[in-house]
């Protein structure tokens, strides 16, 4: 539901506007009765219709369509465009559901604009909607590492207030599932929970999009802060916020009120105020794209999101997780994972963090066998695959250029920190798997200089920065 269906009666017009609007990239399609135009509503629902008011040689006009296709298909967003507008024509198309009111001969820049903001309309409507037919959606924290018990931990304890969260990581580590947890569990969980993505959103468009906007009609399209009344609206990646806007939100969070755009009067909010980011803030704020006085204000409780590998105990609880809502969701088989498998995914780089880990487990199911438990050979572990996907095992590719001592010594020191870092920093675990005493494996990483330190609540370990002795 991406292309724009064109009803007008006269066929130069109908295939000139296609023409125009196929030239920017859209996808369209012609009609001239308003007969054809239901069967065409129909058969494929467009993601916008561009409806002439007077059509021959039809059972309905324009304003007809209109009044029907707002019944019985509303998230369609409907532009009017007439060769006799007039005010009152355009009041009652606007009054009746229409986007917006066009008078032929119309402007090109003028139509491509009112184009762009409806498909925009469109694709936010057909969001919401694939969100509600999905159901609820995932607010809980799964794992139980350190890590992730002090992530829960500081969450619990943000839920009881309304004070602003800043919420910091690596892409893909969970940012909103933690603000979703926050507001689920907070007095506003009843209250809209609003997510505003920053950087996808095109810097002239961001004030309508969270202001809102007025006609010179009075009529009302609400944004995102005012549909996020009584509830939280949740801010990704606020840096990448255009500046204009930065001061604007900044005045909304002082006020609790704002004006939406062509508007005059003000508008009253009450809003819990969750931000992320992946980036330093505090080099965002010296660089200047950042201001400070926005950060201060967003930044009241800064908590940090762990990354997967800082949580690798949790890998198992994940993957089985993902392949139980596969099978939900897709139905795919609800396959088994292995030790092995398991094994290997504790064992795995993860620069996409848990939303790459779940691309890997829906690609595994949807290309396996459909079969018993999944192999380690189905996991992306090697060659050019595993290096687009940036899932590849921790064991260095270089150690066939290196000495034998030299590659030995490479490799116990990464399989030892690759099964430390598996079993959360768990010596007496590790131990255990790897087949070695305690006390022999504690020698064994003092001879590799291989340390564990404390990072976001779990224990992980590193290589010791050993200064080069002079001879």
């Amino acid at each position: 539901m991406t292309d724009i269906l064109i009803i007008d009666d006269e066929k130069d017009i109908r295939e000139l506007v296609s023409d125009i609007l196929q030239d920017e990239g859209y996808a369209t399609r012609t009609v001239g009765t308003a007969e054809d135009c239901m069967d065409q509503i129909e058969a494929q629902p467009p993601g916008l219709m561009i409806l002439d008011i007077w059509l021959k040689d039809s059972s309905m006009d324009g304003i007809d369509i209109l009044v029907r296709v707002k019944r019985e298909r509303p998230e369609i967003p409907i532009v009017i465009i007439s060769g006799h507008g007039n005010i009152e024509i355009a009041v009652a198309a606007i009054k009746q559901g229409a986007y917006d009111f066009i008078e032929k001969p119309f402007n090109i820049d003028q139509l491509l604009l009112v184009v762009k903001r409806a498909m925009e309309t469109s694709k936010l409507r057909r969001e919401n909607a694939e969100l509600k037919r999905q159901g609820p959606v995932a607010t809980d924290l799964l794992g139980n590492s350190a890590a992730m018990k002090t992530l829960r931990s500081q969450l619990d304890k943000v839920t009881r207030s309304n004070g602003r969260v800043m919420l910091t990581g690596p892409s893909g580590s969970g940012k909103e599932v933690a603000a979703r947890y926050i507001h689920a569990n907070s007095a506003r969980a009843s209250g809209p929970f609003v997510s505003v993505n920053s950087a996808a959103i095109e810097a002239d468009r961001m004030e309508e999009v969270l202001f809102g906007r007025e006609g010179p009609d009075k009529s009302v399209e609400k944004g995102l802060l005012e549909l996020a009344d009584g509830g939280v609206i949740f801010f990704d990646e606020v840096a990448d916020m255009p500046a204009g806007t930065q001061s604007k939100i900044l005045r909304v969070l002082v006020d609790q009120q704002f004006q939406r755009v062509g508007g005059t009067q003000k508008v009253k909010v009450d809003l819990r105020v969750i931000s992320s980011s992946t980036t330093d803030l505090e080099a965002e704020v010296a660089s200047g794209r950042l201001r400070q006085e926005l950060f201060h204000r967003l930044n009241v409780v800064p908590i940090t999101v762990p990354s997967l590998d800082e949580r690798r105990e949790d890998i198992p609880v994940l993957a089985r997780h993902f392949i139980a809502h596969f099978n939900e969701t897709q139905g795919l088989a609800a396959r088994e994972l292995g030790a092995e498998a398991e094994a290997m995914l504790q064992t795995m780089r993860w620069p996409g963090n848990v939303r790459q880990l779940k691309n890997v487990m829906e690609r595994v199911l949807i290309l396996g066998t459909g079969e018993g438990e999944i192999s380690p050979e189905e996991l992306p572990s090697a060659g050019p695959e595993a290096e687009a996907d940036g899932a590849t095992g921790l064991v260095s590719g270089t150690l066939a250029t290196l000495p034998l001592r030299e590659a030995r010594e490479l490799f116990e020191r990464e399989y030892l920190m690759t099964q430390i870092n598996r079993f959360g920093g768990n010596i007496s675990r590790t131990a255990a798997f790897v087949g070695m005493e305690r006390s022999a494996l504690h020698r064994k990483l003092k001879s590799l200089n291989v340390v564990t330190s404390t990072k976001s609540g779990a224990r992980v370990a590193h290589v010791e920065q050993v200064e080069a002795q002079e001879d």
